[in-house]
């Protein structure tokens, strides 16, 4: 039998020992390219109860694939997939400072540099990137197009009238735009329970 070592997750007086923190990469790094993507749920590296994830496919695959919906690969979802649960949380590990989990999002600006390229387009490349984003779009839900329109459309509002015209929707106004978090749930659409 062959044993995967997880060094993040072991003996507390691990985390003293440097051999062992030099590790904490390299055996992760070691069991996906041995094992792949999938090397946590192998028996002996496995959550010892049920773990809700978007973990589907692949090789090396040790868990039931049918996660109840198929639609639900990331969250926030619109479909009720597993949701991120904060009383399980890693507690924060005191080092020089604390290394915790901090949301990348704080701070960032997600819409100034999609603009500015797509600014740079000419009117055939900015046509093709319209016809590209629709043909990519069939079969969306409506209230999701909406919403993805209406995320173009803070990076330049040209962008979302275009990407709006060429799914054959009206572009989004300013109320619109309001209440377009990643999270609200479309009316309508199936939640596959």
């Amino acid at each position: 039998m062959k044993f995967h070592f997880k060094t993040q997750q072991g003996h507390k007086h691990w985390a003293n020992a440097e051999v062992l923190q030099a590790r904490v990469f390299s055996y992760a790094d070691a069991h996906r390219y041995r094992l792949g993507t999938h090397f946590e749920a192998s028996p002996v590296n496995a959550p010892r109860c049920p773990v809700h994830h978007y973990h589907k496919d692949g090789p090396m695959r040790f868990f039931d694939n049918n996660t109840k919906n198929p639609d639900a690969y990331y969250e926030p979802n619109s479909f009720n997939g597993p949701k991120e649960d904060q009383r399980y949380a890693e507690p924060a590990l005191p080092l020089h400072g604390d290394a915790d989990r901090y949301n990348h999002r704080d701070g960032n600006d997600d819409y100034s540099q999609a603009g500015n390229l797509f600014r740079l387009f000419n009117a055939e490349q900015k046509q093709r990137l319209f016809d590209n984003i629709a043909a990519a779009m069939q079969g969306v839900p409506v209230e999701i197009k909406r919403r993805q329109i209406a995320l173009f459309a803070k990076c330049d509002p040209a962008y979302g009238a275009g990407v709006a015209k060429a799914v054959k929707l009206e572009p989004p106004d300013d109320d619109r735009l309001k209440g377009t978090s990643a999270t609200n749930k479309p009316k309508g659409v199936s939640t596959g329970t």
